[in-house]
């Protein structure tokens, strides 16, 4: 499907908050699975229609995944191209990829969840937009990437940091919130590279367990262990510097 970069709608992320005067029900607690099921059966409707050249369909169907898309693109992006690369372009630019390689997920329906293909299509962006602002330092990457690949580029230990740093509302100085910055980054830097690419996928993307299961390649019981072993591994690091004594849970919830 072409889509006209001109005419394309400007996708924003919204949540829809109750009516004034109206106290929605709490909604009953579902089984994970039951919840993806239920997405990737309204995707699948969205999918149908968008492959059919349902333009409106195609937009719905990215607006869906935006929020959980830009926080893969703000942790994985390259810290040297922070602040001169909006996030927002990147998936201005995975949108129009989406219209362009749909029918290669409707030909292999059923060999992987729709969000999971998208943010491949998302990432392998990413990494053209790493090529284009950073050249030869990018080449490298320069391959298609495949599902159990499709962690990279890896978040570093900065964008981690900023994003737990986020969080922290007891230090108000700039120069002690910088220190912070600091040791956390030193504490997520002597993870073991697989605690933090889970950590990154769970905690940070906000994948369910079978999701990340899915990306490296396990079992989702060996993904849950491995989870649960790193965020432990993380906590314990925490805990043990002053700054953070007592705070970990917090931090982490």
């Amino acid at each position: 499907m072409k889509v006209d970069r001109v005419s394309m709608p400007r996708l924003r992320w919204r949540w829809d908050g109750a009516r004034p005067g109206f106290t929605a029900p709490a909604p009953r607690p579902e089984p994970e699975g039951i919840r993806m099921m239920a997405d990737e059966r309204d995707d699948a409707e969205l999918v149908l229609l968008a492959s059919g050249g349902d333009h409106a369909a195609l937009a719905s169907l990215f607006a869906r995944h935006r929020g959980r898309l830009r926080q893969v693109v703000r942790l994985r992006m390259d810290r040297r191209l922070q602040g001169r690369v909006d996030p927002s372009d990147v998936l201005q630019e995975a949108y129009l990829d989406l219209a362009e390689k749909l029918p290669e997920f409707e030909k292999k329906r059923g060999a992987m969840p729709f969000f999971l293909w998208l943010r491949l299509v998302t990432i392998e962006r990413l990494l053209r937009v790493h090529r284009r602002h950073l050249g030869a330092a990018m080449r490298a990457a320069d391959r298609e990437i495949s599902l159990h690949r499709g962690a990279l580029p890896h978040a570093s230990s900065a964008s981690l940091a900023a994003q737990l740093m986020g969080r922290v509302t007891s230090v108000s100085r700039a120069a002690a919130r910088a220190e912070l910055r600091v040791l956390l980054e030193g504490v997520l830097e002597r993870l073991p590279p697989s605690d933090r690419e889970i950590i990154t996928l769970r905690h940070f993307e906000e994948l369910s367990n079978e999701e990340a299961a899915a990306l490296l390649g396990l079992n989702a019981s060996a993904a849950s262990k491995r989870y649960v072993r790193a965020m432990l591994r993380l906590k314990d690091s925490l805990a043990a510097i002053p700054a953070f004594s007592g705070s970990a849970r917090g931090l982490l919830g």
